[in-house]
């Protein structure tokens, strides 16, 4: 079938998400491999979103779509209450590369679900109802997922979001509420600070009455917040001091993103439970876990767990998963993940050193973001959240697709999260589009 006809088709029938479906911005993909893919006209496309920040060992990988072609030959599907080999051993492959004590795994379809399993989980055990995140966070868009989460995406659904959840303040040093225009705060102080507040927060909703404090443990798609020295392990000791379930999303930040296998090893920090996806399979099937303590994992020794979903531990996905893991760890892409990191950060540095439109630029491993303003001192939004995107935006984001780069951008930031098996000379192809594209926004800009 012509391409032309594909893409009628797609608009045809297909409801599209996040979208108005009258002006759904799509590509019409015919092929992709590494860190590329090509739309119908042959046009190619370098990835630096990693598809939806997900395809961490790059597209079109070999080894992982032999182990999908194998499970379906040998056996295609199971029920979630039955044994498989792939789901058998894929839990003996996680429990490997988690953090130790960890190594109890509920399969889900994504990461909202495993984030709404994960919620089940804390509150069955704890036996408390409250759950504490932050506001600057996304946690998946099914309905308790989007009331987990703390962007302006959840209030679309509101008040009809799963209740019970409560939000507090995230510590973005750029964006400081508690040290605007005081200078450089040392780390100490700052981090002392957002603590303080939310133990403020747990004493005003009861301690008794919460069951967990989930994190990002780096904020994703709200800005690539990476917290300060002190924060994490600040935030273990609150939650065991109150007794308080700690979880991680390590649904973005997991399998190799941040230059570790996952983030909270970059602060020593063990959550009670964490969530995984994108990653767990790079994309090439769905799939999410929700990982445990053994303590929490014995509490349902004698106790039913009502939850679980149809395709809950699909062979597929799971042999996906495999063999997605041993390719990060034969390729060693966590490594590349943490060598390639530091160019981008110098690209990034660069950047802002060279386009007045830059206020600030944060990446940890291949996991980054330009930020974009109109005044450097006020630290204006390129555009305001809560308003319609301005046209400077939609032309900078156009200029870069024009020109062959895919990445993700919000209302005022650029995104930078390419496949892990990305090379330098890759990342600066990518850094001389964007270049180019902010100079619009620059005499955007000067002319006012």
């Amino acid at each position: 079938m012509p391409q032309d006809d594909l893409l009628e088709l797609a608009m045809k029938h297909n409801f599209w998400t996040w979208s108005m479906q009258q002006c759904p911005s799509v590509i019409n993909v015919k092929k992709s491999q590494g860190v590329y893919f090509w739309d119908q006209d042959d046009k190619r496309y370098l990835d630096f979103n990693s598809m939806v920040m997900c395809v961490n060992i790059g597209h079109g990988n070999q080894h992982v779509k032999q182990a999908m072609i194998d499970q379906i030959n040998e056996l295609p599907f199971v029920g979630p209450h039955m044994v498989s080999k792939p789901k058998a051993l894929l839990g003996e492959k996680l429990a490997s590369i988690t953090p130790p004590g960890l190594d109890h795994f509920l399969y889900t379809l994504g990461g909202s679900d495993a984030n709404e399993n994960a919620i089940k989980i804390a509150r069955d055990y704890t036996g408390k109802v409250k759950i504490l995140t932050r506001y600057r966070s996304y946690h998946g868009a099914t309905m308790g997922a989007m009331a987990l989460t703390g962007d302006r995406r959840r209030l679309h659904w509101e008040p009809a979001v799963m209740p019970g959840v409560v939000h507090f303040l995230d510590p973005f040093r750029y964006r400081s509420v508690f040290f605007k225009g005081r200078g450089l705060v040392p780390d100490s102080v700052y981090t002392q600070a957002y603590l303080d507040n939310l133990e403020e927060v747990i004493r005003f909703e009861g301690p008794q009455k919460i069951a967990a404090i989930l994190l990002e443990p780096i904020t994703g798609t709200n800005g690539i917040i990476i917290p300060p020295e002190g924060y994490m392990k600040g935030v273990r000791e609150i939650c065991d001091h109150h007794n308080i379930l700690m979880i991680f999303d390590e649904v973005m930040t997991g399998f190799g993103r941040t230059g570790k296998m996952f983030a909270s090893e970059h602060w020593g920090v063990k959550p009670d439970i964490f969530t995984m996806a994108k990653g767990l399979t790079s994309g090439y099937a769905p799939l999410g876990a929700v990982a445990m303590k053994r303590d929490i994992f014995d509490f349902f020794k004698d106790k039913t767990f009502f939850g679980g979903m149809t395709y809950t531990g699909h062979p597929v996905s799971c042999a996906a998963a495999i063999a997605n893991i041993e390719v990060i760890q034969q390729e060693k892409l966590v490594e590349n993940s943490a060598t390639r990191g530091e160019t981008l950060k110098q690209l990034l540095q660069e950047i802002k050193a060279k386009h007045p439109c830059v206020g600030d630029v944060r990446s940890i491993g291949l996991f980054g973001v330009i930020e974009l303003v109109r005044d450097g001192l006020t630290r204006e939004p390129f555009t305001e959240p809560d308003k319609p995107l301005k046209a400077i935006m939609a032309r900078v984001k156009d200029e870069i697709i024009k020109h062959g780069v895919f990445l993700y951008n919000t209302f005022h930031m650029i995104l930078i999260i390419p496949p892990l098996i990305i090379t330098d000379d890759q990342l600066r192809e990518g850094f001389a589009v964007i270049d180019r594209a902010l100079d619009l926004a620059d005499a955007d800009i000067k002319q006012g």
